[in-house]
This record gives C-alpha cells, sequence and structure tokens, in this order.
C-alpha cells in the first residue's frame, strides 16, 4: 500500500493513500456504498482569493503576514496581475482553510 504520512510538529497528522485503495479499505470495512470521486469545482478558484479572504474576516495585511509575502504582492494576486508559485498557493489554502487549491490557470 502507497501510504504518505503528513506531520505536524513533530505528530502524525494526516494519512493520505491513492483513491483506488481508500475504495479497497471502504470494501474491506464493509462499507456497502462507495464514495464518490471529488469534483474540481468543488474547490474555490484562486480568483476568488479576495472574497474567501474577506469571509475569514482577514485583511490584506493579516493574510500576507501569515503567508510571509508583502500586502502589495497580495494584493497584485488577488487582482490577477500575478501568478503565485505553489509554496505560496499552499500557504494562501493553509491560512483560508481551502483543500486542493490550485490556479486557474
Amino acid at each position: 500500500m502507497s501510504l504518505q504520512v503528513i506531520s505536524r510538529d513533530g505528530e502524525p497528522e494526516y494519512a493520505v493513500i491513492p483513491w483506488a485503495q481508500y475504495q479497497a479499505l471502504l470494501q474491506a470495512a464493509g462499507a456497502v456504498q462507495s464514495v464518490a470521486e471529488p469534483e474540481s469545482d468543488e474547490v474555490p478558484a484562486l480568483s476568488r482569493l479576495s472574497a474567501l479572504r474577506e469571509a475569514k474576516g482577514l485583511d490584506v495585511d493579516a493574510l500576507a503576514r501569515a503567508v510571509g509575502i508583502s500586502p502589495h504582492y497580495l494584493k497584485m494576486i488577488e487582482g490577477g496581475e500575478r501568478e503565485p508559485d505553489a509554496a505560496i498557493q499552499r500557504a494562501l489554502a493553509w491560512n483560508l482553510g481551502v483543500e486542493g487549491w490550485e490556479s486557474d490557470s
């Protein structure tokens, strides 16, 4: 079984397995109904960054500080002028509580 363990502060927090193996585990556990694969449109688009930030009650300065970028750069990302790299996307997703976030492009 291919397994990835994600830790935080030295303690295991998540276990990630391939979808097919997850389905097999559900069947082995007696779960009759298989879970549908996640739909890609369930993930908010990067273009909604400003709305997501506001919904969390964060101002530009607070989110930028949490992510480790300048407020000006965050405004450029929100405005579509800049495309954040994968590390910044992960940090934004983490701070906004969004899973599986990928850019619109």
